[in-house]
């Protein structure tokens, strides 16, 4: 599992640096992606890289892994730390939440925010304050 385990940790700290190349090289081409900030999901490259411009135009997030669990399902949850601060420096939110990995051929297939399942459509509670 090092490999998975690389692959997300990558991802983030790309994610992290702004450094989109870098991230959707470990992503299949119709990867499909929750946009938290807007609510709903975008599917392909080119939409998560329009999606994270526009998020980074709005938002400062930093993403942090703190731990990753192998589910029954195949999938990994990832728990992180996740703090976003308006482009002022402001901190609008600073939690703990926990993000569902799909790999497949050692790419990531597709990401999911795990308060989806209540709350698919709308943004995450993360961005309510902005």
């Amino acid at each position: 599992m090092a490999g998975k385990d690389t692959l997300i940790r990558e991802a983030y700290a790309a994610f992290n640096a702004r450094d989109i190349d870098a991230a959707l090289a470990l992503m299949t081409e119709n990867v499909r992606w929750p946009k938290a900030s807007e609510g709903g999901h975008v599917v392909g490259k080119e939409e998560i890289r329009a999606y994270w411009t526009r998020q980074w135009q709005a938002f400062d997030p930093h993403v942090t892994p703190t731990e990753l669990i192998d589910r029954v399902d195949g999938k990994t949850e990832v728990k992180v730390r996740q703090l976003v601060k308006s482009l002022s420096g402001d901190v609008l939110s600073d939690s703990e939440v926990f993000h569902v990995y799909t790999i497949s051929g050692g790419q990531i297939e597709g990401m999911d925010l795990k308060e989806d399942a209540t709350s698919d459509g709308v943004p995450s509670t993360a961005f309510a304050k902005h």
